[in-house]
């Protein structure tokens, strides 16, 4: 039995111990958790699937949660600065050391039973919210649905945020496949939420073969932007609310998601109206159309799939109309690059290839091919890693341009660590 002092230890082992990274299913972890919690006590639980949508709508549900008054434990992935970001008990991050002691319990109920680097993960988090004894537990599927590990739990109520393109390898290659997919959280009689404007219908189907209650964006519920905030709808009743915190048009559908399902869910954890305005107006979510401003602003964004850059464009043309966006990019090398590439050339002045050091990104050998494939010129290769690529966008930037680094959540977190790091040193 494996035992470390260090959480980077305990990491770094889980990453080599099971032979792939992804292994879908969900016998192995259910063993285990069982042997963890015989007499389990499920906190009330809401699980959010979906492409695109899944971290805002964990984040904004907590945000609700807490301004309530709730001990709210929420867990999410990947991360962006550190592993503890994953798993949070009123809204921070814990520690490593009660991470540590979970996964050491973990490896000693598991006997010879393997487990995967995002499985410990998950185990880790309930043990953590049981230990934590929350009052609502939050859990975002990492992919999929019906064979990820969060899958184990029944939840009380589920939310589908969006379905796109993307884990083709894993979830299939249209729309009604991932769907299907995703809707592998839905249990009869619980409730499910559907903030997806185009569902597709493998996730009606799975609702009716289940008997899920489901209720869609649209037609059970609806959002009307206002001069200032917007309302929200859902039979007779109606709310007024500040905007939401986090920027893009899709955020109202994220948003009108969670009030849905934090009012259907409010007979089992009552909350007020006083507690959804404040809640959506104090949201945080690194990485998602963050902007750090500065004579020539930086934003932030993980969109990595065709669903989510489209988005992106959308809210660069409104936003940021005018501007030269000089674009910082790089993608895992499962991703649809040539498609996202597609779609953001129109509104990118000049691109920059930032390395990372991971194996499953796409080399420079590979984006040189894709680049010339679509025909987007205007590219700069050669960087050693990413601050290279980040200070020579910068070289090329005037007062009124911006700098866009988008396409990884690891390009995300690189580009956290170097300002905070120039930060220091200036």
């Amino acid at each position: 039995m494996m035992h470390f002092d260090s959480l980077q230890d305990w990491l770094a082992w889980q990453e080599s111990l099971h032979p792939l990274t992804i292994d879908l299913g969900l016998e192995r972890v259910t063993e285990v958790f069982h042997r963890l919690n015989p007499d389990y006590h499920k906190p009330p639980t809401i699980t959010v699937a979906g492409t695109n949508g899944k971290g805002s709508c964990i984040a904004t549900l907590e945000a609700i949660y807490r301004a309530q008054g709730y001990r709210v434990g929420a867990y999410t992935s990947p991360h962006i600065l550190s592993y503890n970001e994953r798993i949070q008990v009123d809204g921070e991050p814990v520690s490593d050391e009660l991470i540590c002691a979970a996964f050491a319990k973990i490896e000693a109920a598991r006997g010879n039973i393997s487990l995967s680097y995002f499985e410990f993960g998950t185990l880790a988090a309930l043990e953590i919210f049981t230990h934590s004894k929350v009052d609502v537990q939050l859990l975002e599927v990492g992919l999929g649905g019906r064979l990820d590990a969060v899958n184990i739990i029944d939840t009380d109520i589920a939310i589908i945020s969006s379905i796109g393109i993307d884990h083709v390898d894993w979830l299939g290659k249209t729309r009604e496949a991932i769907g299907w997919e995703k809707a592998g959280i839905f249990r009869t009689a619980t409730p499910a939420v559907i903030g997806d404007t185009n569902p597709p219908s493998s996730l009606l189907q799975s609702a009716a073969n289940k008997n899920t209650p489901a209720y869609y964006i649209g037609q059970d519920f609806s959002y009307k932007k206002q001069l200032s905030g917007w309302d929200w709808f859902s039979g007779n009743r109606s709310m007024h609310l500040p905007n939401p915190v986090l920027q893009g048009e899709h955020q109202y559908c994220n948003a009108a998601a969670v009030v849905f399902a934090v009012t259907t869910f409010a007979e089992r954890l009552p909350v007020n109206e006083t507690a959804i305005q404040r809640g959506l107006a104090n949201v945080q979510l690194s990485g998602r159309f963050q902007l750090i401003d500065g004579e020539i602003p930086v934003l932030l964004d993980v969109g990595h799939n065709p669903e989510a850059v489209k988005t992106l464009v959308d809210y660069l043309t409104t936003s940021f109309p005018e501007k030269r966006i000089h674009a910082i990019f790089s993608m895992m090398k499962d991703k649809d690059i040539a498609s996202v590439l597609e779609i953001m050339n129109p509104v990118v002045y000049d691109w920059f290839f930032a390395p990372l050091a991971n194996p499953r990104v796409a080399t420079e050998t590979m984006m040189q091919s894709i680049f010339s494939q679509i025909s987007v010129a205007n590219v700069s290769f050669g960087f050693t890693d990413f601050s290279e690529a980040y200070q020579a966008a910068k070289n090329q930037s005037q007062p009124g341009d911006l700098l866009l680094v988008f396409g990884s959540f690891l390009l995300v977190s690189d580009c956290l660590i170097n300002l905070k790091q120039s930060e220091l040193t200036t």
